[in-house]
């Protein structure tokens, strides 16, 4: 039989082997969490909130789940770079880093501001969750974006209102594209694609080389901004 002492070195262990394939922010994701005079970055219970200072917010708040064992603060550059366009965004601290643990993260953000709009989204792993909960609660979003990701059965989208962007690098070496591609019985038709050429998996975050990866044919620079834009012109879509 198992041992009290059996199960906590057991968790222990498990813990610690998490702790060495976890991805941490690069020095510039860290940078991207300090508050200037254009965001405002605070730590909230289940996250992080960046906002935009001194503009009246007008644009769709924005729900992000990270990665699996991707640290949350390696997403703050593209956190920051949406809260410049004037989105409030919200960056989930998902528990031993994974979505799996964290489906409803999204509730205590936007009962912040539940009058206002939000899409949610995720990296990898996180989209996949974030799907999950914008299947349960549709109602309460207006559409769910993917970085190289998709959507499961469990987090089935197709028979919603919800507006749907799918982003991928051409250069990913992580993403299972059969997989991919078979997800797409999980959203609408109306499913906005966009491939970003030479991007690969690792940079939608900024975290280094992720295992199993490819090499990037674009800096991490321009996969961000490719990312931005896509998401800019997606939301400009919205109701």
């Amino acid at each position: 039989m198992w041992t009290i002492l059996s199960i906590v070195i057991l968790v222990a262990g498990v813990f610690v082997y998490l702790n060495s394939v976890t991805y941490s922010p690069s020095e510039r994701a860290e940078t991207a969490m300090t508050s200037d005079a254009q965001v405002n970055v605070a730590k909230l219970k289940d996250g992080y909130r960046f906002e935009p200072v001194g503009t009246e917010i007008t644009k769709p708040n924005i729900i992000f789940y990270p990665g699996g064992l991707v640290e949350p603060e390696s997403y703050s550059p593209l956190a920051r770079e949406m809260a410049e366009q004037g989105h409030r965004v919200y960056i989930a601290n998902m528990p031993i880093n994974l979505a799996i643990f964290g489906q409803n993260k999204a509730d205590s953000f936007i009962e912040e501001h539940p009058d206002e709009a939000f899409v949610i989204g995720g990296h990898s792993l996180g989209g996949s969750f974030a799907s999950r909960y914008a299947a349960e609660h549709n109602e309460k979003l207006e559409g769910v974006f993917f970085l190289a990701s998709y959507a499961d059965e469990g987090g089935s989208v197709k028979n919603t209102d919800l507006s749907i962007l799918q982003i991928t690098g051409s250069d990913d070496g992580v993403l299972n594209r059969e997989d991919w591609e078979n997800s797409k019985a999980n959203l609408p038709e109306d499913t906005t694609y966009v491939s970003i050429e030479g991007g690969n998996h690792g940079q939608f975050g900024s975290y280094g080389m992720q295992k199993g990866d490819n090499q990037p044919a674009i800096t991490e620079d321009k996969q961000l901004e490719e990312v931005v834009v896509a998401l800019e012109n997606w939301m400009d879509t919205l109701n």
